[in-house]
């Protein structure tokens, strides 16, 4: 069941975008959340850096502790410490805190609260007149530039939250060195924090949804005509009808042009299998013709042996023979036997084929090329028996290198062929009107075995007009360099 459900094109692109959209999403949202924290972190530790400072400016002032404002913020944690670490002032309502260094929240009884000093210092001082000097004026402190930060817990009448701590020192030179703890609540940052990830745990999977939904909707209409070309190519395969085609969409994209290629495909495939069902056709009939008759003169002859045509018989199994040789090598060639790679003289080859035959005047260069010298050698025979039953009196054979090419040339002097039909010649089984009532034979196989054999190696043949006025064919072969 999985293998199926996951088996078609758009469950795949489905699953993929809604995972590609879940990673989006995923990497989105812990971005959001990191930066709404840190920048809510980063205000509540500059609040907490402004109420150190303010309170750290008051202590440096000389102020007595029970007069410095900031102790007497109920939401906001204040710790007082002196070099020593002890507690010399706290914020009133402050029952509990962590994070700072300094547990305690109730400074020592000898603190009296008084400048900062301690108990002692003040007897001291007391002693020595009578009691608190007045007239004397207090040394103010040096503050710090520098703040340091923590984060704990704070219980302020009897809740506890998270707090972001600074702290501020402040420098005497009578008294030494005192540090400021203040806080401020990140109430608002876990708040936010916390509906900010509520919010995608609720919207993200929704989200999901959609796109996974918009997804399946967009691949099955852009697949729907896809499947329209699949339903038709499983019916043309069962019906076996190549003249059908698969429906071609109006929208100009791979789909539509897979339609096009697709039907140029199965015009091709028709044309293939007509061509070969008439190849059939006129196999059948041109090998009919030669055994009907071989058939008939050996049945007369087995029946009256003295009326029995030899001369007749041999050249029907001649023939056959011949057609037989034709139609094996154009099966090769439509099988795609590779022609070889074999190097030869082209001109020799034509002076070889040439050679015996009456009225054929050769012209051949040594000019190298590579192939299958049988295969050559059979496209100049049959230009040469095609040039020698429509000629008049006289073939002209020339070999000849130009540039690339190897050219050779057939020209004779008869009727020539007519231009319309100079690309028709060369269709299998294709003899035109004229050349039927002089045929000696031939079974229109020539013309096209040649042009094959030629293509095969890489090069042309082509039909014009020669001088003389007949017709004229052009073999054309790369060169072997």
């Amino acid at each position: 069941m999985t293998r199926r459900l996951f088996g078609s094109v758009r469950s795949r692109a489905t699953l993929a975008a809604t995972l590609v959209v879940a990673v989006a999403l995923l990497a989105a949202g812990t971005a959001v959340l990191l930066s709404l924290r840190s920048d809510l972190t980063g205000q509540a530790q500059a609040e907490a850096a402004s109420a150190a400072r303010a309170v750290a400016v008051e202590l440096s002032d000389g102020r007595p502790y029970d007069r410095l404002t900031g102790l007497d913020e109920d939401d906001r944690p204040v710790q007082i410490v002196d070099e020593r670490g002890r507690l010399v002032a706290a914020s009133e309502d402050l029952e509990r805190v962590t994070g700072t260094g300094v547990d305690t929240v109730r400074p020592r009884e000898d603190t009296d609260g008084r400048e900062g000093g301690d108990a002692e210092d003040d007897s001291d001082d007391a002693k020595g007149s009578g009691g608190r000097d007045d007239d004397r004026a207090p040394r103010s402190g040096e503050v710090d530039s520098g703040t340091d930060h923590s984060t704990g817990t704070a219980t302020i009448d009897g809740t506890t939250a998270d707090y972001r701590f600074a702290s501020v020192e402040v420098e005497f030179e009578d008294r030494g060195k005192f540090t400021v703890y203040a806080g401020a609540p990140l109430a608002a940052e876990r708040s936010a924090v916390g509906t900010a990830t509520s919010a995608m745990l609720i919207g993200f999977p929704l989200l999901l949804a959609v796109v996974a939904g918009a997804t399946w909707l967009v691949t099955r209409r852009a697949l729907s005509p896809v499947e329209g070309i699949r339903r038709e190519m499983a019916a043309i395969t069962a019906s076996e009808d190549l003249a059908r085609r698969v429906p071609v969409p109006a929208t100009h994209d791979e789909v539509a042009r897979l339609a096009l290629t697709t039907n140029e495909t199965l015009a091709a495939l028709e044309s293939s299998v007509e061509r070969q069902r008439r190849f059939v056709a006129d196999a059948s009939h041109e090998l009919r013709s030669p055994i009907a008759s071989l058939r008939t003169q050996l049945e007369v002859g087995a029946a009256h042996p003295g009326l029995l045509d030899l001369d007749g018989a041999v050249a029907d199994t001649v023939r056959l023979q011949t057609l037989a040789a034709d139609l094996l090598l154009l099966a090769r060639l439509d099988a795609g036997e590779r022609p070889g790679d074999t190097r030869f003289d082209l001109g020799a080859v034509a002076r070889e084929h040439a050679e015996g035959r009456a009225g054929v005047t050769v012209t051949a260069d040594a000019v190298p090329v590579a192939g299958s010298r049988a295969q050559v050698g059979r496209v100049l025979t049959n230009l040469l028996d095609n040039a020698r039953r429509h000629s008049r009196s006289e073939v002209t054979v020339s070999v000849r290198a130009r540039g690339e090419w190897a050219v050779v040339s057939v020209a004779d002097d008869g009727d020539g062929v007519p231009e319309a039909d100079r690309e028709r010649i060369f269709e299998r089984f294709v003899r035109l009107d004229e050349a039927r009532s002089r045929d000696d034979g031939g079974a229109g196989l020539g013309l096209a075995i040649a042009r094959d054999v030629a293509v095969r190696h890489g090069g042309t043949l082509t039909v014009g007009r020669a001088p003389a006025g007949g017709a004229l064919f052009e073999l054309r072969l790369p060169r072997d360099r």
